[in-house]
């Protein structure tokens, strides 16, 4: 029969693993769901971003053109499949820069009624989504370092959950549209 010592020491060994890995799942468990609402912000700010492109292309400040265009781009992104929403929202921010490509394409649709607000808010909305994006592969690129290690593998603590994904796209705004665009224009 083994000493009373050594099956403390194993008992105490086997319930340190046990709250490591409970632990380790708790974090990663938090991690997806840090995912979800990340995305469900970056998701938000997106829809925002073609809404008031959208609104911006049929309120009869800019070129028919330009309208056209950019009317195209925001509905794109809006309708877009889940597989297709990053080209889409990229098409959109291309679409962005080339109906603002300087500052004196802002100025003209600011100098039209109601023009001014419809840019602050385009500005707002355009300068947000870069930020929810980053979050949201900040938060995928923390849970991916988790769920790499071989315990979380082995044990499969991650259950069912769907390996996490990032969100790749075009996301640069036009350049009159920045703090640095508005300081220069």
């Amino acid at each position: 029969m083994p000493p009373v010592t050594t099956i403390i020491w194993v008992a105490v060994a086997l319930v340190a693993v046990g709250l490591y890995l409970s632990w380790t799942a708790g974090r990663l468990d938090r991690l997806h769901a840090r995912i979800d609402a990340a995305r469900a912000a970056l998701d938000a700010q997106l829809l925002r971003r073609a809404s008031v492109a959208q609104e911006l292309a049929t309120a009869g400040v800019l070129d028919p053109a330009a309208s056209i265009v950019l009317y195209e781009s925001a509905h794109a992104a809006r309708q877009a499949e889940p597989e297709q929403r990053e080209v889409a929202e990229s098409e959109l921010s291309q679409a962005l820069r080339a109906v603002f490509p300087d500052a004196e394409a802002v100025g003209e649709v600011s100098g039209a009624p109601g023009g001014t607000e419809a840019i602050d808010e385009l500005t707002r909305a355009v300068r947000r989504v870069p930020m929810a994006r980053r979050f949201h592969n900040d938060a995928v690129r923390a849970a991916r370092a988790v769920r790499e290690h071989r315990v979380v593998r082995w044990l499969r603590l991650a259950g069912h959950a769907p390996f996490p994904l990032a969100f790749e796209m075009d996301d640069e705004p036009p350049p009159p549209l920045t703090t640095e665009g508005a300081r220069t224009g």
